[in-house]
């Protein structure tokens, strides 16, 4: 998706101004939000073209002429979804917004027939030993384990592919000769693929001490190498880049329901009795997006895991964001999830 300024126009803005849009930008489009940036309608070339033969002036409000019956797409709906309501509605382009309806982008037919490359580089963390998945991992690492006829990691380079992402470091530690065999140059994927060695385990943020100096400012994707998504990635980096925010964090709804009637006291006087009541968490789902100068705010400690460094940014005063994720989402980390997905794989991805 194109950045925001691209293709939208404030509500008290002139026909004028929408027409100026439509004609500059992309998607033959003029999204209309208000002073919060939430999406409030639509106009089209045709628009314009009606509402001059209707007599109205380019000088007129936008709202006399936009179109609020909107077809759009929400942040959380994947790339299969998204093609669908834009065939089913015969649309080029469709608007994206977030829960609340706030504006977050735009889809258009062209970019789902060849996703705009990106240049954000993203890191894969593979150098887990997969202890818990033993006996299978102890000739094999666990990114490689194969679910659907192909190794986990594969799967998940695949998916940033299709979102447009070409530039891959893989970091490595257990038997990671074996990941470098296999992916190679990453040529053979069309994209470019670099590798990163951990000699002890330094955590899920610790590797980022080795990536070598970039020489752009674009963010940086991280993904656990054992997580199966068929989220957006798009979206995700997207919402990320709207939201000014400094680190991003996939996550994912957890729900524990207490087996028993939980009593609220006041001393030694019941209150209130609430049966089973189900409790809502927001958990870590191993995907996330940080700006390149996070690299340089590392705490010193040689080991760390990414929620230490997110307590860290947020104790410095810095913006950390999360970015739901309602898609398909499993960690095979466990015996029974890798059996799920063995199950769940083909409905899913194909």
């Amino acid at each position: 998706m194109k950045k925001l300024d691209s293709y939208k126009v404030v509500i008290d803005a002139t026909i004028c101004e929408a027409l100026k849009v439509i004609n500059e930008g992309i998607g033959n489009i003029a999204l209309v939000v208000d002073g919060d940036h939430k999406l409030l309608g639509t106009v089209t070339d045709g628009d314009v073209r009606r509402g001059l033969l209707s007599g109205i002036n380019l000088q007129s409000p936008v709202s006399q002429i936009m179109n609020t019956d909107l077809v759009k797409a929400k942040t959380s709906d994947n790339r299969e979804y998204i093609l669908s309501i834009m065939k089913k509605n015969k649309l080029r382009q469709i608007p994206i917004v977030d829960n609340a309806g706030y504006l977050q982008g735009l889809e258009t037919l062209d970019e789902f027939a060849s996703p705009t490359p990106r240049a954000n580089m993203v890191l894969l963390m593979a150098g887990g030993l997969g202890s818990r998945l033993k006996p299978l991992t102890d000739e094999c690492p666990k990114p490689m384990l194969k679910v659907g006829g192909k190794p986990i990691l594969e799967t998940i380079i695949l998916n940033f592919i299709e979102y447009g992402f070409e530039k891959f470091t893989i970091s490595l530690n257990y038997k990671g000769n074996m990941i470098r065999e296999y992916f190679a140059d990453g040529a053979n994927f069309g994209v470019s693929i670099e590798y990163i060695e951990e000699d002890e385990n330094l955590g899920t943020a610790g590797s980022l001490r080795l990536l070598p100096q970039m020489q752009n400012c674009h963010s940086i994707v991280v993904m656990n190498g054992d997580v199966l998504t068929n989220v957006n990635l798009g979206h995700f980096l997207d919402f990320h880049t709207s939201h000014n925010s400094k680190a991003t964090m996939g996550v994912r709804e957890y729900n524990f329901q207490v087996p028993y009637g939980v009593l609220k006291l006041d001393q030694h006087r019941i209150i209130q009795i609430e049966e089973k009541p189900v409790h809502n968490f927001f958990v870590n789902a191993g995907i996330y997006v940080l700006d390149q100068d996070v690299l340089a705010s590392l705490p010193v400690e040689k080991r760390i895991e990414m929620p230490d460094l997110f307590e860290h940014l947020i104790k410095s005063g810095h913006s950390a964001a999360a970015f739901p994720i309602c898609e398909y989402w499993l960690d095979i980390g466990q015996p029974d999830n890798l059996k799920q997905a063995h199950g769940d794989f083909k409905g899913v991805f194909e």
